[in-house]
C-alpha cells in the first residue's frame, strides 16, 4: 500500500513539473518581447555597483540579483553604440562600481559608446560624501558631461593606504606568530609579525599607489581637457564641494537627478523615452552572440581545492579549482567550442588547487582550443599561476598581478591558553610532531622542513612562469619575490601581454582564430547562465521532495518517475551543471 500510494505521489508531481514545463516552452513560442521604441535614452544605475562575473550560487543571486555583471555593461554598451534606436546614454553613479579592473572596464565601453556620437551623461548626487571618490570620478571623466546635485561633493584626493600592525596586540595576547615566506616582497603577513611597513613592503606599496595615481590623473586630464599637472595639483588640494568642484572645471553643471534626465532627452530629440538599463540586456543587449563559439568561463574569489561556494556573511564566492576544473574540461569537449576566454578576478589562494586549475588549460591548449586569459581587477599569486598557460594574456592597467610567491605559517598559541588556565596536552603515535599545530611552535627539524616547503613552491611556481612567458628562471626571479605589479608595470615586465578589457580579449581570441578583426563570435558562459528559479529547483527541490516522501525505496521510485523529464529540462536548458558544497581544505600553503 505504501508504495502505491508514493507511486501517486510521484506520478501526481512529475505531471505537475510535465505541466509547468509546458507551459514555460507555451509561452517561449507564443510570446515575443516587445519592439523597442524608435528613440531610446538608456538609463543605467550604477549606484549598487556591478559584480564582475555572474552568481552560480542561488542565495548569492537573491542577494545580488539587481546587479549587472561587467561583461553583461560592456556587451550592452557595445551594441547599443551600433544601435539607431538608441539615442544617448544616462548614468547614475555615486560610489565605487567595482574594484579599479571594473572602473577601467566601464570606462572604456562608455569611451567607445561616445565614438558613436551619441551623448553620454553622467548623474551624482555625490563623490564621496565627505570621504574619499576618486574611483566613481575616474569612471565619470569619460562622460561627455557630469551633473552634481547642489550638494554633493567630489572626493578626488590623494591615494592613501592604510594597514594595520598587530604584532604589539599578539605579544599583550601571548601569542606568536609564526610565519614566513619568499621572498621579501610577499608581505601579506607582515601585519602579523611587525609595528610598521618593512622597507620592501613600502617601496613596492609606494610603487602601487603611483601607478593606479597615474592612471586616474591621465584618464581625468584627457576626459576633462586639463593638464596633468593641474590634475595632480587638484588631486592634492581636494576633497572640493559641488561649486568648487564645478569652478575647477571637475564638473560641468549642478543639479538634480530629474534635471540631469530632462536634459538628455531634449539633447537627443522629441520623442525619445527612457528604458531601463537591465531591460536592454535582457531584451536586445548582446552583441557577442553569433559566430564561432567561444566558451566564457569565471575563475572569481579565493581558490580553494574543491568546489566553488558563496559565503553569506563575506558576501564573497569562492574559486574552487574542481568546479573551474570542470568547467574547463566541458569546453573542450564540446565540439562546437573553438576557443576559451577566461576570466580571473582572484587574489590568490591554495597552490595545489591553482595548480589543477592551469593543468586543465594546458590540455585544452593540447587538444587545440586557444585559451585567453582577461584579468580582472586582481589576477595575483595563485590568480597568476592559473593564468599562465594562456596564449595571450590581457590585463587592465590597474589590474594588480604579479604577486609570484608563497608565505605561510600559524599562530602559536599555548602561552595564552596557560594563561587562561586551559592545559593542553597531546597523545601521538608514530612519532612527535607539532607541524601543524597551533599549540606550539615549529621545532628545528620542522623548521628547516617548513623552508623547504617555501623553497620548493617558490621555485616550482617561478618555472612555470618562465615556461609559461617563455622568459629565463633569472629573469623571472628579478621580478617575482613576492611583489605585486599594476597591468602597466607587468606589461613593462613581459608578464602580461596587452592592456584592456573583454573588447581587446576577444579581438585577441580572433586573431587566435585567425578570424577578421570585425567578425562575429558567440561568447557562451560555461556553465549556462541559469536563473535563481533554476538554482532552487536544482539545488533544493530536487533533493527536498525526495527526501520529503521518505527517501530509501520511496526516493527510487520517484526519481524513476521524475528523471525522464529532469533530463528532459537539463537538455533543453532550463538546468545546468550542478555545484556542490564548498569543501573547504584543512592547512595547505597559500599563495597569497
Amino acid at each position: 500500500m505504501k508504495r502505491a500510494i508514493v507511486a501517486i505521489l510521484a506520478a501526481l508531481g512529475g505531471l505537475v513539473l510535465l505541466g509547468f514545463l509546458f507551459l514555460v516552452a507555451l509561452s517561449w513560442a507564443v510570446l515575443s518581447p516587445t519592439p523597442l521604441p524608435s528613440s531610446v535614452v538608456l538609463e543605467l544605475n550604477l549606484e549598487e555597483g556591478i559584480v564582475d562575473s555572474p552568481p552560480q550560487d542561488p542565495l548569492a543571486l537573491a542577494l545580488e540579483r539587481r546587479r549587472l555583471d561587467t561583461r553583461q555593461v560592456v556587451e550592452a554598451l557595445e551594441r547599443a553604440a551600433e544601435d539607431d534606436r538608441i539615442k544617448g546614454l544616462l548614468v547614475r553613479g555615486h560610489g565605487g562600481i567595482g574594484g579599479w579592473g571594473t572602473l577601467a572596464e566601464v570606462r572604456d565601453a562608455v569611451k567607445r559608446f561616445r565614438e558613436s556620437g551619441k551623448p553620454a551623461v553622467l548623474f551624482a548626487d555625490t563623490f564621496g560624501e565627505f570621504g574619499s571618490g576618486q574611483g566613481s570620478y575616474y569612471l565619470a571623466s569619460a562622460f561627455d558631461e557630469i551633473i552634481l546635485q547642489p550638494s554633493g561633493d567630489v572626493g578626488l584626493m590623494p591615494l592613501t593606504l592604510e594597514a594595520p600592525f598587530l604584532a604589539g596586540m599578539f605579544e599583550e595576547l601571548d601569542v606568536q606568530p609564526s610565519f614566513d615566506r619568499r621572498w621579501e616582497y610577499k608581505d601579506a603577513t607582515e601585519i602579523f609579525t611587525r609595528t610598521g611597513f618593512s622597507e620592501a613592503a613600502r617601496e613596492a606599496n609606494e610603487a602601487l599607489l603611483e601607478s593606479i595615481l597615474s592612471s586616474l590623473v591621465d584618464g581625468v586630464a584627457q576626459g576633462r581637457g586639463l593638464s596633468a599637472d593641474s590634475v595632480r595639483s587638484l588631486v592634492a588640494a581636494g576633497p572640493f564641494m559641488a561649486r568648487e568642484a564645478e569652478a575647477a572645471g571637475l564638473i560641468d553643471r549642478l543639479g538634480y537627478l530629474d534635471d540631469a534626465r530632462r536634459g538628455v532627452l531634449e539633447e537627443v530629440g522629441e520623442g525619445a523615452e527612457r528604458l531601463a538599463f537591465g531591460e536592454y540586456v535582457e531584451r536586445d543587449g548582446r552583441v557577442w552572440n553569433r559566430g564561432p563559439r567561444v566558451a566564457l568561463i569565471y575563475g572569481s574569489g579565493v581558490i580553494e581545492r574543491g568546489r566553488s561556494g558563496f559565503d553569506p556573511l563575506s558576501g564573497t564566492a569562492s574559486f574552487g579549482a574542481s568546479t573551474v576544473a570542470g568547467h574547463i574540461r566541458s569546453a573542450v569537449e564540446d565540439d562546437r567550442v573553438r576557443a576559451i576566454l577566461f576570466r580571473v578576478d582572484s587574489p590568490g589562494g591554495s597552490y595545489v588547487g591553482s595548480d589543477v586549475v592551469r593543468r586543465e588549460l594546458a590540455r585544452a591548449k593540447e587538444e587545440g582550443k586557444p585559451v585567453i586569459v582577461s584579468m580582472g581587477n586582481v589576477a595575483a599569486s595563485g590568480g597568476y599561476l592559473v593564468s599562465l598557460e594562456a596564449d595571450r594574456i590581457v590585463a587592465h592597467p590597474t589590474t594588480l598581478t604579479g604577486s609570484i610567491g608563497v608565505l605561510a605559517g600559524k599562530f602559536v598559541t599555548r602561552d595564552l591558553w596557560e594563561r587562561l588556565g586551559i592545559q593542553w596536552e597531546r597523545i601521538e603515535a608514530g612519532g612527535e610532531s607539532t607541524f601543524f599545530s597551533p599549540i606550539d611552535d615549529f621545532s628545528e627539524e620542522e623548521w628547516e622542513r617548513f623552508q623547504d616547503y617555501l623553497d620548493r613552491v617558490y621555485d616550482e611556481f617561478i618555472g612555470l612562469v618562465a615556461e609559461g612567458r617563455g622568459m629565463e628562471v633569472e629573469a623571472v626571479d628579478e621580478v617575482a619575490r613576492g611583489r605585486v605589479w599594476t597591468g602597466v608595470d607587468a606589461l613593462d615586465r613581459g608578464l602580461v601581454d596587452e592592456l584592456g578589457g573583454f573588447s581587446v580579449a576577444v579581438a585577441a581570441v580572433r586573431e587566435a582564430l585567425e578570424l577578421e578583426p570585425d567578425q562575429p563570435i558567440d561568447l557562451a558562459t560555461f556553465p549556462a547562465e541559469r536563473t535563481l528559479f533554476q538554482l532552487l529547483m536544482e539545488d533544493g527541490w530536487r533533493t527536498g521532495v525526495a527526501a520529503w516522501v521518505g527517501g530509501g525505496a520511496a526516493e527510487g521510485e520517484f526519481m524513476r518517475v521524475l528523471r525522464p523529464m529532469w533530463s528532459l529540462a537539463a537538455e533543453t536548458g532550463l538546468l545546468g551543471d550542478r555545484p556542490g558544497p564548498v569543501r573547504m581544505s584543512p592547512m595547505e600553503i597559500p599563495l597569497r
